[in-house]
């Protein structure tokens, strides 16, 4: 405890009436303290031919203890890099499928692995991928991060597989020259049997608010959809003791065409089964236009229901996701720019907050 002591002294003798008063600093021990701030008045005693009277003021500062922060994402118990490159997990394919239409312009494919119980991930986190062989300095290849599109119980739900949702990359560079890139080439071609080392699991941006009473809106594009997969599955597939998702989750997905549609069987099932809890918007960015005749991106799609979707931001059980494309996030302040400054909210300044009570979550590439 912090005390500050400020004391009168005041000196008489019988030679002088009195003298000038003056500071002296009063030993802590000496005084009996109470609550906040007390004068006290000694007693008089001689010392010589002197006569002391001290009065002393003490003002006693208890010391603010720093509050720790508790977090409103589920962190408990979260494992982090169990497995790292020097020492990855060994584990073996046991489904790889291609997910997207033959006539969608790539390839998207999910992949379950099994991990035999020991990556204990949960949703929102992600692995890392070493591919075989070395690179073109002759070293190992780089560990490759993905999100992981299954909830910590896995798609068998015996919390002993991983799964995954990766886009082949193929591309033409400047020299006119295919370009695949290795470990999405990698993932991709992998059949059922072969194994695979895996590294992590890595991250708590991602991890899924604590109330299960939330509204989530989580916004993706592409492969972008893979944790919140993970949500979702979580939310209205699966029976847990310590949650009953009864809030609301909102998805909106960008991809180019219909043809390139992930999960979309999927999540009608999870519509039907809770229609009061779970919305789902696709931005088909080739075939949608909105009424300005402007491309259909997710953030024109959001545009459509800005003022609710502002409205909900207002809340502090709101949660916003997004993961994907890096430009998505542009276009979404767009929107919400003029939203805010209608209620006199700088947006940049409201999302700061937002971010800093864990609300506004972002992961994009």
């Amino acid at each position: 405890m912090a005390t500050t002591l400020n004391a009168a002294v005041s000196l008489t003798s019988s030679k002088s009436s009195s003298l000038p008063a003056t500071s002296c600093a009063i030993a802590p021990e000496w005084i009996r303290f109470g609550k906040g701030a007390f004068q006290y008045k000694s007693n008089n005693a001689v010392t010589g031919k002197r006569l002391v009277s001290v009065r002393a003021e003490a003002t006693t500062d208890t010391p603010v203890k720093k509050v720790e922060k508790v977090s409103k994402k589920n962190e408990e118990g979260v494992v982090t890099n169990k497995y790292r490159p020097k020492e990855p997990y060994t584990g073996k394919v046991l489904l790889n499928t291609k997910i997207t239409a033959d006539d969608a312009p790539g390839e998207t494919w999910h992949m379950l692995f099994s991990h035999e119980g020991e990556i204990p991930y949960r949703e929102g986190q992600s692995v890392g991928v070493i591919a075989d062989g070395i690179d073109k300095n002759g070293k190992p290849h780089k560990v490759r991060l993905y999100s992981i599109a299954s909830s910590a119980l896995g798609d068998l739900g015996n919390s002993e597989t991983v799964s995954l949702c990766v886009k082949r990359l193929v591309y033409t560079n400047d020299a006119g020259e295919t370009v695949k890139g290795v470990c999405s080439n990698f993932l991709c071609d992998l059949k059922p049997g072969s194994e695979v080392k895996l590294t992590g699991p890595v991250g708590k941006e991602m991890l899924m608010p604590k109330d299960p009473n939330a509204t989530v809106i989580m916004l993706a594009t592409g492969t972008g959809i893979a944790p919140f997969r993970s949500f979702l599955w979580k939310m209205f597939f699966e029976k847990h003791d310590d949650y009953k998702f009864n809030g609301l989750a909102w998805l909106f997905l960008g991809v180019p065409t219909t043809s390139s549609l992930l999960y979309q069987e999927e999540f009608a099932k999870m519509k039907a089964k809770a229609p009061e809890n779970f919305r789902v918007d696709y931005a088909i960015s080739r075939e949608q236009a909105n009424e300005k005749g402007e491309k259909m991106y997710i953030q024109t799609r959001m545009a459509q229901y800005a003022a609710e979707l502002w409205e909900l931001l207002k809340k502090d059980n709101t949660f916003v996701y997004m993961c994907g494309l890096k430009g998505m996030e542009k276009g979404i302040d767009d929107i919400m720019v003029s939203l805010a400054a209608k209620d006199g909210i700088d947006w940049f300044d409201y999302k700061k907050q937002l971010k800093k009570a864990e609300q506004w979550n972002v992961e994009v590439y």
